[in-house]
């Protein structure tokens, strides 16, 4: 039972932010874009939150503890290209993204981890896995 009701929330949760990514709010620019859950706190769902918004990983540095998951979410207008997020180690890899998609992955193993787009290459953030 509780299990069911953790699940149910955490995917609230998910789609509560994907649908921010499309909200007129989560449209703004400038700092305040730098995530699609502008109004989540990132801990309560579980997870560590990455928007990919502009061809960019925002932030572009997040920190999770070792253990911890870490969800990108594709804030992306329809149309725009599909993203991925690769660790350059081959820590984790993410199929193609499409606009309002999410990838989750948990990490274990602290250090820093380099990422990027496999599509744009210019498109680079990192993970520090806290201990």
């Amino acid at each position: 039972m509780r299990r069911e009701l953790l699940g149910g929330v955490i995917a609230t949760g998910i789609l509560v932010l994907v649908a921010a990514c499309f909200s007129e709010r989560g449209m703004t620019t400038g700092p305040s874009a730098d995530a699609c859950a502008v109004d989540l706190d990132p801990g309560q769902f579980g997870s560590t939150i990455v928007a990919i918004r502009n061809f960019a990983f925002l932030p572009t540095t997040v920190h999770v503890k070792a253990g911890g998951k870490v969800t990108w979410v594709n804030c992306e207008t329809p149309g725009t290209p599909s993203h991925t997020t690769t660790a350059d180690g081959g820590a984790w890899q993410s199929a193609l993204l499409d606009p309002g998609v999410t990838y989750t992955t948990t990490l274990s193993t602290p250090g820093t981890y380099a990422y990027h787009c496999e599509p744009h290459p210019s498109m680079q953030a990192t993970v520090v896995v806290d201990p």
